[in-house]
């Protein structure tokens, strides 16, 4: 019997002492108890620990079973009267034994607990595992620092919930385990506040440390995954808000807030701090974005802790490496933290107050290529949309020279004709408020003008162009060209378009009415084709099928391969009215500028 062999070797090792227990006595112990939790004698179990003769054997090789009893509270924990057992017997091996071997037999258990027990195990051992560590005075940093690391670690493999229904369920925990968490740490931090104030202790420095990688590993999971608004009637213990402040609050106590949000060396260059050097690159990125997100777009859930004296300019550059962080992630709650923490910034700002040498400072160019790829293949609509809208605020905060440097760079880097109908929709915009001011600067005129028309008023592969692909861009410059030749006289010439007339009709009108003739032809022969083979088959048959983002989509008939044609005849037309009424303008502009040489003559 399992009780039996466990009395057997109690009352072996109580003849002997302390030092003349062997590593025999050690395993007969662990495996005499182990088997009494198995079999439910653990009122046995208590019996012995509780013995007073026993104190000398519980203290050397108590330690022993900690794992027998940590899953014996997690199969008992119906089990009230068991349950207490287990509790007692804990007790007193956290009173007896060495807080050493229990940090490493807690944190075994932790490491080891895998599925639905989890969350259970860290749930039941944080508040014993506190107590322990708090039993080594100094010199505890190096285990407070495994600890939360083990902690984290398994609280990394727990699927973060999003939706308010799942925060509400907390299905596999990770809400309590991060709410528990708070006053699991709170005692060292205040134990590192507390030397801060005196300036005194090395080993206060290290747990400084050790909480400010946790704050910022939390930070990186699960905070930057989770949902972080405030929902509406959401009790705080079904929420995340409640741990994000919590991590805010350590950072503000351990005075690392404000240096980890404000760094003008990151606003330039890549630079890591010497306290966070051993910690990935990448995760150190992401955490302090998450941070900046926290502090700036969630106002540090009502902390008062940001100063109010940085300009709105310094804001946006300090978190410009943080946005490009975020939005090169592909998951929905990350991207929109990235446009969330972009839009406030930028909202801070007043129009046209950014000046051409931010373009300079890391992340003034990439953001907004960044934006393009969420505008053009985020899979969520509403990103998309958000994302267009403050690609377009952005633009509106940079003064004309950097506007002009911007759709420059856009307009070569975003491969996407929608993208560049927008640009070349605001470059007509800009022209028509540079053509109605009578004073400032003059950027979208004159000869400068001229070197971005050359860019819009082109076809990327001439004749040969897909004019349907590129449909967007072909009309917006279209639609720019004849607000030019309508707006500006040719004896103003202020857009430098008359000049440059010349060369517009070579690279731009004369391939695009080459590119017209032979899209048109081709598509109509497509047409011909199909109705043939409808005609000849009498059936309407799946001829195509069509993969989209790796899914596969429904097959195309007949007659829907016949729609799709027709409306592309249909786009050829639309352009080739817009094409004939700009070449009827600057046919009337030329006519009328001759007659009135030849009348002043």
């Amino acid at each position: 019997m399992a009780e039996d062999e466990l009395r057997d070797i109690i009352q072996r090792c109580q003849i002997l002492e302390e030092e003349d227990f062997k590593g025999e006595d050690f395993n007969l112990f662990q495996v005499a108890g182990q088997k009494c939790f198995e079999e439910g004698y653990v009122a046995d179990v208590l019996e012995v620990v509780q013995n007073e003769k026993n104190k000398v054997i519980v203290k050397s090789m108590g330690w022993n079973l900690v794992g027998p009893l940590i899953r014996c509270l997690v199969k008992y924990k119906q089990d009230e009267v068991e349950r207490e057992h287990c509790l007692k017997i804990l007790d007193k091996l956290m009173e007896l034994c060495s807080p050493k071997e229990l940090v490493l037999g807690f944190l075994e258990q932790i490491e080891q607990a895998s599925g639905e027990y989890r969350s259970q195990t860290i749930l039941l051992l944080l508040k014993p595992l506190q107590e322990v560590l708090l039993k080594l005075q100094n010199k505890k940093a190096y285990s407070v620092g495994l600890s939360l690391s083990t902690i984290l670690n398994q609280i990394s493999l727990l699927p973060v919930p999003y939706t308010k229904q799942q925060l509400k369920e907390d299905k596999h925990g990770l809400c309590q385990c991060c709410n528990a968490l708070t006053p699991f740490v709170n005692p060292f931090v205040e134990e590192v506040v507390k030397h801060m104030e005196t300036s005194s202790g090395e080993d206060f420095k290290e747990l400084k440390e050790e909480l400010l990688k946790y704050c910022l590993k939390s930070l990186k999971y699960p905070l930057l995954m989770a949902e972080l608004d405030q929902l509406p009637e959401d009790p705080p213990q079904y929420s995340l808000r409640r741990f994000a402040a919590d991590i805010l609050g350590i950072l503000l106590d351990i005075r690392e807030l404000l240096p980890k949000v404000f760094s003008w060396d990151r606003c330039k260059y890549e630079c890591w701090d010497e306290d966070i050097l051993e910690m990935d690159k990448e995760q150190s990125a992401e955490s302090l974005a998450c941070l900046s997100y926290m502090v700036f777009v969630q106002d540090c859930f009502g902390i008062d802790c940001l100063p109010v004296v940085f300009n709105p300019s310094y804001i946006l550059q300090c978190n410009m490496v943080h946005v490009g962080v975020l939005l090169k992630r592909t998951e929905e709650s990350i991207l929109s933290k990235g446009l969330a923490l972009l839009e406030n910034c930028l909202l801070r700002l007043e129009d046209n107050s950014l000046l051409l040498e931010y373009l300079e400072f890391k992340g003034f160019i990439t953001t907004p290529q960044d934006l393009v790829k969420v505008m053009t293949l985020c899979p969520f609509e509403h990103l998309r949309k958000k994302s267009l809208k403050i690609l377009q605020l952005y633009i509106e905060k940079f003064e004309e020279e950097g506007k002009f440097t911007l759709f420059r760079c856009l307009l070569k880097t975003s491969n996407h004709s929608g993208v560049e109908g927008f640009i070349i929709q605001n470059i007509k915009n800009q022209i028509d408020l540079s053509l109605q001011s009578t004073t400032g600067s003059k950027v979208f005129t004159g000869l400068q003008l001229a070197s971005l028309l050359d860019i819009i008023l082109s076809l990327p592969e001439g004749a040969e162009t897909d004019l349907l692909q590129n449909s967007d861009r072909i009309m917006a410059s279209l639609n720019l060209l004849r607000y030019l030749v309508i707006k500006d006289n040719e004896n103003d010439n202020q857009t430098c378009v008359w000049t440059e007339l010349c060369k517009i009709e070579r690279n731009f009108l004369k391939p695009l009415h080459t590119g017209l003739n032979m899209s048109r032809a081709h598509y109509e022969a497509e047409i011909k084709n199909k109705k043939e083979n409808k005609r000849e088959s009498h059936v309407s048959k799946k001829i195509c099928s069509l993969t989209v983002a790796g899914e596969k989509m429904p097959h195309m008939t007949t007659e829907m391969e016949l729609q799709v044609l027709h409306s592309a005849l249909y786009t050829f037309d639309l352009i080739e009215s817009v094409l004939a009424r700009v070449e009827e303008l600057i046919e009337t502009k030329t006519t009328a500028a001759a007659e009135e040489t030849t009348r002043i003559k």
